[in-house]
């Protein structure tokens, strides 16, 4: 697993920054599984993203563990067998995020925010789940809820961060009862739009951060992730909601901050 160790350490750094500052924080005896789970979500996740003639393989043969069949020893399930042989990993959250990789496959259209809120759930909030029962919770029955609101909220960021990035791919996350109600998503026509879509998303940080104190380990890193990736709802705000095309970016100083003044609170 040493090789494989490698590249998830390699690839957390760069292709996730701002996760990649959080797991810093984690306790040494947890960093490693962490970086190795999120190597499987994120493989899956380019593989399907960039339309990889094995995505469905791949995530079909992840479900089929996950439900207890034996199939193809991919990469993802050679890792999720070793976590699996020192954490109980939820798997029904494996399935359903399977299901969501899946709705990307099938380039699924959102017709209400219950859709919206399904698919967060099963493309991120699975990976909360499953996070926290890595990083150990106090009461399972209190901080599912949590880890999943939380995931879900950091993936509502993702959807407004990426609107010009889909739409140029083909893809929209947005609702479209939410598009009906407020119009547009052409840049300097969105604000009604982003106002809407960003409290969502802050009731969901809400009430994911308020489960933190359930995490035995780990609770600072998770605290300076969340607050990370709230910000970018901030600067959303700050840049007029959508008037330039272009992802917001938190500078990586501002993102400092906001991490230590998290992980303090924590």
């Amino acid at each position: 697993m040493s090789a494989v160790l490698d590249e998830a350490r390699a690839t957390t750094k760069q292709v996730a920054r701002t996760f990649a500052l959080a797991c810093r924080l984690l306790p040494r005896d947890v960093r490693d599984d962490v970086y190795l789970l999120y190597l499987v979500f994120r493989t899956l996740d380019d593989l399907v993203d960039d339309g990889r003639p094995e995505a469905a393989a791949r995530v079909d043969a992840v479900a089929a563990w996950a439900g207890g069949f034996e199939g193809t020893a991919t990469p993802e399930i050679k890792i999720l067998s070793d976590l699996a042989s020192r954490y109980d990993l939820p798997r029904d959250a494996l399935i359903d995020f399977c299901a969501g990789m899946q709705e990307d496959l099938d380039g699924v259209t959102y017709e209400t925010e219950a859709d919206v809120d399904r698919y967060c759930y099963r493309v991120a909030g699975t990976v909360g789940v499953v996070m926290a029962a890595v990083l150990g919770t106090e009461s399972p029955e209190r901080a599912r809820p949590a880890a999943a609101a939380l995931g879900m909220a950091m993936q509502r960021t993702n959807i407004l961060r990426d609107i010009d990035e889909d739409l140029g791919n083909g893809r929209v996350y947005i609702a479209r009862e939410t598009l009906s109600r407020h119009g547009s998503l052409a840049p300097g026509r969105r604000e009604s739009l982003l106002r809407d879509q960003i409290v969502r998303a802050d009731a969901l940080y809400e009430q994911g951060v308020a489960g933190i104190s359930e995490l035995r380990r780990g609770r600072r890193a998770i605290a300076a992730a969340a607050g990370m990736y709230r910000e970018l709802l901030r600067r959303l705000e700050a840049e007029g909601y959508g008037a330039r095309p272009g992802r917001a970016i938190v500078p990586r100083t501002r993102k400092l901050k906001i991490a230590a003044r998290a992980a303090w609170r924590a």
